[in-house]
């Protein structure tokens, strides 16, 4: 299937909208970005469930023959914790997010200098990985979005990204792109916070 392309904006699943970013030096351009419908958010575990499940976990280790149990790392705590529904962001998010962070680390790309753009492409890619399955590129348009997922050439990263280190939802962007900020990591709460009021301003 071909994708269309929409100059000016984003089509992305989330729902929300977000103003074009300052490029570098530059003003502000175009309008509202539209973008699609935000799943519910899911939370984290209660301190004593979350504990219980932490001593299960370390008593599982210690079982299979390990002398020291690893602690969770703080990423593996906050999705677990987001099994168990919330406010707090989704398990799927979390995943993106760590996902993007280490991409852009690898990659030697950044993030958006608008953060509510890298937020929303963030949510757009959780929101088809708990619908699709996979992270389809949420920045497009598709007449049939599991046909897309099957083929796998818009599943980020997509393969302009992965050969020529373009992304058309500018969630990577490359040291001399205008947009461009100076990070590489954002929090899935930000994300989350962000895109909330994004689809605010509907």
């Amino acid at each position: 299937m071909s994708a269309v392309r929409c100059s000016s904006c984003f089509a992305s699943p989330v729902g929300v909208a977000v103003r074009q970013p300052l490029a570098r030096g530059g003003a502000r351009g175009g309008s509202l970005a539209a973008v699609g419908a935000v799943g519910a958010p899911t939370g984290k575990l209660s301190g004593g469930r979350f504990w219980a499940r932490e001593q299960l976990r370390i008593s599982r280790v210690r079982a299979a023959g390990e002398a020291e149990a690893r602690p969770a790392s703080e990423a593996e705590a906050k999705a677990e914790g987001a099994e168990d529904g919330g406010d707090g962001p989704s398990k799927s998010l979390i995943q993106m997010t760590n996902f993007s962070e280490r991409y852009a680390k690898n990659t030697g790309t950044y993030f958006c200098s608008d953060p509510g753009v890298t937020a929303v492409v963030i949510k757009g890619l959780a929101e088809h990985k708990d619908t699709l399955g996979a992270p389809l590129c949420p920045c497009r348009h598709y007449e049939d979005k599991e046909a897309e997922v099957a083929q796998g050439f818009w599943n980020c990263p997509c393969v302009p990204m992965r050969e020529r280190k373009e992304c058309h939802c500018m969630l990577f962007l490359t040291e001399d792109n205008p947009f461009r900020g100076d990070e590489q990591t954002i929090d899935p709460n930000e994300v989350q916070s962000l895109t909330e009021e994004a689809k605010g301003m509907l």
